[in-house]
Parts: C-alpha cells; structure tokens; sequence
C-alpha cells in the first residue's frame, strides 16, 4: 500500500476535524426517525397545554412531516450559501464559523421540551439543516483541496463514512433503552454540540487548503509550508505547480458565477453530469429506505424493526469502507454504475418480497436482504461518488458556484423525496420500488454514455477533457477495463 505513505499525521488531522461536518449531517439526517412516536406524543402533549384540545391527526401528521423536512429546507438554503462563505474566509474558518449554528440548534432542540414549544425544535431542524446544507459543500470541497492526487477518491469517500457513522450513532442512541425515550428524546436532539465542541477544538490545528492559499489568496510561500506539512516532505514543487497550472487557467476564466455554470458551452457538460449524479443519488430511493425502514421492515413482517434498521447501518457503515478501499483502482464511473445496476436489482427483488408477503411468509426475509442488498449497493457507488466527483469536475474558479448547483440538486431532491414517499406509497403499495427501478435504470444510461472517468487524473486534465468537447467514450474503455482485470488479482 504505498499510497498509505501518503497519509501523514497533518492530512488525516485535516481530513477528520472536516468529516466531523459529515457526521453531524448524517447524524440530523437519522435521528428524526426512531423516537417519532414520543416526539409527537410531545406535540400532542403541548397542543393540549395551550389549547386544551387534543391535536388532530392531520395537524399532527404535518407538523411531524415538517419537522423531518424543515431539514432540508435548511439544506438548500444552507448549500448554496457555500461560496458566499469559502472565498471570503477560507474552507477551514468556514467550517469553523458555521459550528455558531450547531451550537444554537442544540440549544433550540434540547431544551424546547421545558419550553413546551415545538417551534424551538422545527426551528432547530431548520438551523442544523443550514448547517448541514454548508457541510455538504464545505468538507468534500476541503478534503478534495488538501489530499494528494493519488487518494483524493479514497479521501473524497470520508465525507460519506462520516454521513453513514452518523445516521449509524443516531440510530443507536435512538434506542429507547438509550436515549429514544420520553424522558431523554431531548437529549438526543441536543448531542449535536458535542461534535461541534470537539471540531472548534481540532480545526485550529488543522491546515487551511494550500489551493485556497495559492490560487484565492495568491500567498505562495504560505501555501508551500503548508503543502510540506500535508505531505510530509520538503519537495513539493510538482503539488505546486498543478495549483500553479490551474491558476493560471484561472486567471483566464474568471470567477464563474452561478448563471454562466448554465450558459457557458464549456461548463454545460460537467454541470449536467453534475447535477444529475446527485439526483441519482437522492432519486435511487435511497432516503425512503433510511426515512421509513422501521416501517418497512414492520409491513414486512419483522419482529424486531429497529434492530433490522440498525442492521442496515451497519450494513451502510461496512460497504462505505469497502467503497474506501475500491474507489482508487476500480474508477469512479465503473463504480457508481456497478452501484446503480445492483440497486436495481434489489429494488425489483423487494417489489416481489412485498407484492407475494401475503401468500409466503418467508419472503420477509427476501425483503430484508433485498434492502441490505440495496444499501450495500448505494455505499460502492451512488453513495460517494456524486459528492467528490464535483470537486473533480470544476477547476478553481467554477468549484464553488459547482458545488452549490450540486448541493440544492441534492436537497431539494431530498426534500421531494421526503414529503412525498409517504403519499406515494399508500398509493402504489408494494409497488413503490418500481418508481425507483425505473429512475436507476435510466441514471444508468446517463452514467454509461456522458460521465468520464476521473480516477488518477488531475483537476486540470479532467477540465481539459470537457473543453475538447468531452472526453470521448472510446479512448477510455480499454483502460478502464484493463485496470479492472489487473485488480482482480490482488
């Protein structure tokens, strides 16, 4: 493994103080989903105490679906504010900056039950969704700025260990034993500082992007020391002088602005693919499987729901690693389709298990692995992928406006998926996954025929290939299969 050479004591400091961003996302994204039933007893509770009448179902059923989805009201908002932040302080006090908000948000939600105010927790939601809107562009954009070449794939899939460790943790901690229960749920909201307190203690330490410093900033010597402390040499002259390459395309296309990403023929290919790699990563039906998997798993017949939803975490946590590992040889595209295809796969596989519940029992647990299968699926391509890909797209100059295109795609599909899937499914039953097969199959297509490979390459060779109108399918397949055949030997 000579690339683990790469990794020094300063880069993984770097890259974990960010991913401490990630893991609150992921965190926010599943706690909401085991302590429901306490939530809206508070609600109810509180409905009572200022009206003294009982909630409606319907006024409950809305205020619980807008405590899930202010979320990512907040995430829209929040992700494309990321340029605003990263050019004037810098990706490593931005990410710093925005942990005021998690501090508020914690506030809000842990103490909104001796309130008796749900607004205090919808208006939290709403503020740890801007933060996490600003996470989604921050880290993979940080963590793609200071990796080298060789592991910014394997670094890039970080953001998304950290995302799945936090979905994982909240899952856990939503137990009722632990803290899912009417007593703590407030506990359970509020957490959230403790990964804020810990990030404003390890960012400090951690390095501003060397790109940022040099391209943005223009302080060479600062960027240098900098890079000598990521790398842990004291020859840095080739890092340098990618950054100095890309500078200077940069000084020629100017600071592009959200508009131009759209009308300018060189940047319409790389925001397409862009664009629609995250809506294959909200629209493959995932998020429905991590919203309502408690109440999957109990309309397929399972005894112990939460644990099975624990189980898919897990599930989730494992396949990111495998994904880690993988991503460096196999290439991005080969990945994400293999991703694509197998999600497929299991989404038909879970049509038949729900459709045939009735007459065979024993097809609870075809369901099961289906939705494990469909996860693990999700963590090899869809899952990573669409987040550092976009860093590779763009030079310096468009990134940012790139990213917050990418980011609002992202939650905006999130937020359609997650007010509408529960209206979806009484209407379709157990025929809901089709929907989702029928998009995979069609991301698939988009995948094979548009997307490059952008393994190994530089930030600067992969903007060049779009220039030249695209890199071409042919010149790429041979390699890209060659390098899967040598692999296989390992």
């Amino acid at each position: 493994f000579p690339l683990l050479l790469q990794m020094t004591a300063r880069l993984m400091l770097a890259v974990g103080g960010a991913v401490l961003g990630s893991l609150q996302f992921g965190y926010n994204t599943g706690v909401i989903n085991a302590p429901q039933k306490v939530i809206e007893d508070f609600y109810n509770r509180t409905w009572l105490y200022r009206y003294e009448e009982p909630i409606s179902p319907a006024t409950l059923t809305t205020l619980w679906s807008l405590s899930v989805a202010i979320f990512s009201v907040g995430g829209m908002i929040g992700s494309f504010s990321v340029g605003l932040f990263v050019n004037r302080f810098g990706r490593r006090n931005s990410m710093l900056v925005s942990n005021v908000l998690a501090f508020v948000s914690a506030v809000l939600m842990g103490f909104s039950k001796m309130a008796f105010s749900f607004e205090m927790l919808i208006l939290g939601r709403f503020i740890i969704g801007l933060y996490s809107g600003l996470t989604t562009g921050f880290v993979p954009m940080y963590v793609g700025e200071v990796s080298p070449t060789a592991l910014r794939g394997a670094l890039g899939t970080f953001h998304q260990l950290g995302i799945v460790l936090g979905i994982l943790i909240a899952q856990v901690f939503g137990l009722d034993l632990i803290m899912g229960n009417d007593s703590l749920w407030p506990l359970l909201l509020g957490f959230i500082f403790v990964p804020a307190l810990l990030q404003c203690v390890i960012l400090p330490f951690a390095p501003e992007s060397p790109r940022f410093l040099l391209i943005n900033r223009n302080e060479e010597n600062k960027a240098k020391s900098v890079l000598k402390k990521l790398r842990g040499t004291t020859d840095v002259s080739s890092d340098l002088q990618e950054m100095k390459e890309e500078s200077r395309q940069m000084m020629r296309e100017k600071k592009v602005t959200i508009m131009e990403l759209f009308r300018s023929p060189m940047y319409r290919q790389p925001i397409l693919i862009a664009i629609v790699l995250q809506l294959s990563q909200q629209l493959s039906g995932i998020n429905a499987v991590f919203y309502y998997s408690t109440s999957i798993f109990e309309k397929a017949g399972v005894e112990q729901p939460v644990y099975a939803t624990i189980g898919s975490g897990v599930v989730n946590t494992a396949f990111t690693v495998v994904s880690l590992f993988v991503v460096e040889r196999a290439g991005r595209r080969t990945l994400h389709l293999i991703g694509l295809a197998g999600m497929a796969g299991c989404a038909v596989l879970m049509t038949i298990a729900l459709t045939l519940l009735d007459q065979m029992p024993w097809m609870s647990y075809l369901s099961i692995v289906a939705i494990f299968g469909f996860v693990a699926f999700f963590e090899i391509g869809p899952g990573p992928i669409p987040w550092f890909i976009v860093a590779e797209l763009f030079s310096q100059g468009p990134r940012p406006a790139a990213f917050a295109v990418a980011g609002l795609s992202n939650w905006t599909s999130n937020f359609i998926v997650g007010m509408g899937f529960q209206y979806i499914a009484q209407l379709c039953g157990s025929y809901v996954f089709i929907i989702f097969t029928v998009l995979l199959v069609l991301f698939f297509i988009f995948t094979y025929f548009k997307v490059p490979e952008t393994k190994g390459r530089t930030f600067d060779e992969i903007a060049s290939g779009f220039r030249q109108g695209g890199a071409s399918q042919s010149d790429k397949t041979p390699d890209e299969f060659h390098s899967l055949g040598a692999d296989s030997q390992v």
